[in-house]
């Protein structure tokens, strides 16, 4: 059976690459809205869910709590044990996954359309009757444990907790969803009982799904499994703004190379200038394209393997980051050259041969983005919670097209604070100074 779900899904990877997306907004006979995009070519449905507020819901005291919880879901449920629930998956051929971010929680399923009602019946129960066994939550929680112990000692971990920290203080944000290890250690059955009430609600739902599936049963599909979850949850947090300055945070560790994490503020994804930011980010430390960070500080001076930056828009805060490791002998160097680029793409802006470069790899790479039904349903969901148009999947690339040189210099220029930047640095640096204060 696993063999020929992944003959199904070779299949279906070259059926969708060269199809057109036709998505259907479906309401449930419940009230609970969901898109599809409707294949009935290859037997079996992908279904991907998002429910708002995520591990930022998490109570005082219990961070940590709503991941262990998405994490306890596949370990037993109803009347069966972890060990059952495994078994009884398999026998479907059916893929189910739990995850929890910062924003939202994640319910992801895969399964063929013969064992439908039966994958969506023991998916429902995993959701609606979690078990919550003691045995499986002293495993589970060994587990995280084990993760938080691993990440106190991989200097990447480290910046991007010191960074969180800096940036967000006691926000929700300023720490890992995984906890810390004293939080984790004491969470109880009672707290992931609390946690299952508080994440799991219909009113914060959205839904993606592709296909061999019709939108009136989707829409019975989705009352089936999501009708007898509570309506509503407690209040989100505020929103957070980004206190970080352009400091720089050395964080000693013995490592023949340091790690540097560096950003500041960011833009929203409502943002009306988005589009020009993105294009703007692909140019100065994108992936797609060589990027004015990738050839100063690798190609010319060869002080690094690879430098990055990205977009971050949370749902209550933004930041841009970028991400860059050198010897430690050079990381300074790597530092002081991000700072004179940022500083001269603030003041210079980008050429229109820059710009156009980025438009025609980022129009071109899109549409491989819908290669499958998992990675289609994926999409859905993310356009619901962005509060973007079904149509949007259509007008993307002439949104990109449409942004002009002069937009995207003007937010080089507003949105780009050289001075403002902040470093967090993890290793023996050599030649810089800890100026955070």
């Amino acid at each position: 059976m696993i063999r020929y779900i992944a003959a199904l899904w070779l299949t279906l990877l070259a059926a969708t690459a060269q199809a057109e997306i036709d998505i259907q907004e479906v309401t449930s006979p419940g009230g609970i809205d969901a898109w599809l995009v409707q294949e009935e070519s290859i037997p079996f449905v992908a279904i991907e869910i998002l429910i708002d507020g995520g591990a930022s819901l998490d109570l005082p005291g219990k961070r940590g709590a709503t991941n262990l919880m998405m994490a306890l879901l596949e370990e037993g449920s109803g009347d069966l044990g972890a060990r059952a629930f495994q078994e009884a998956r398999e026998a479907l051929a059916a893929s189910y996954g739990f995850d929890a971010y910062d924003d939202s929680v994640s319910i992801s399923a895969v399964f063929l359309s013969e064992n439908r009602d039966e994958a969506v019946a023991l998916l429902r129960q995993a959701l609606t009757e979690p078990r919550f066994d003691q045995s499986a939550l002293d495993r589970v929680r060994g587990q995280v444990l084990s993760i938080i112990r691993g990440e106190a000692q991989d200097p990447n971990d480290i910046a991007g907790t010191a960074f969180d920290k800096a940036a967000f203080g006691d926000h929700p944000y300023g720490t890992s969803i995984n906890g810390t290890a004293e939080s984790v250690t004491a969470l109880t059955r009672d707290d992931m009982i609390a946690a299952h009430r508080n994440a799991l609600v219909k009113s914060r739902v959205h839904v993606g799904a592709a296909g061999d599936i019709s939108a009136e049963e989707l829409g019975a599909l989705i009352d089936t499994l999501l009708g007898d979850l509570p309506e509503d949850g407690p209040p989100r947090p505020d929103s957070v703004d980004v206190a970080l300055d352009g400091s720089t945070t050395v964080i000693p560790f013995d490592t023949p190379q340091s790690v540097a994490l560096f950003g500041h503020e960011g833009i929203d994804r409502d943002d009306e200038d988005f589009f020009a930011a993105y294009l703007l980010n692909e140019i100065l430390g994108g992936r797609g394209v060589e990027s004015r960070l990738m050839r100063e500080v690798r190609e010319k001076r060869g002080l690094t393997y690879g430098i990055y930056t990205h977009l971050v828009p949370k749902d209550l805060a933004a930041l841009y980051l970028g991400q860059v490791a050198s010897a430690n002998s050079t990381i300074a160097q790597a530092i002081e050259v991000v700072r004179d680029e940022w500083a001269k793409l603030a003041e210079n802006g980008v050429t229109a041969e820059e710009l156009q470069q980025a438009k025609t790899y980022l129009t071109g790479a899109y549409p491989l983005r819908f290669d499958g039904n998992a990675e289609i349903a994926g999409i859905l969901v993310g356009m619901q919670r962005q509060g973007l148009p079904a149509d949007y999947v259509v007008n993307r690339n002439a949104m990109v097209e449409a942004v002009t040189l002069e937009e995207v210099n003007r937010v080089a220029s507003e949105l780009l604070d050289p001075e403002g930047l902040h470093f967090v640095v993890v290793g023996q640096p050599e030649g810089l100074e800890n100026t955070d204060q």
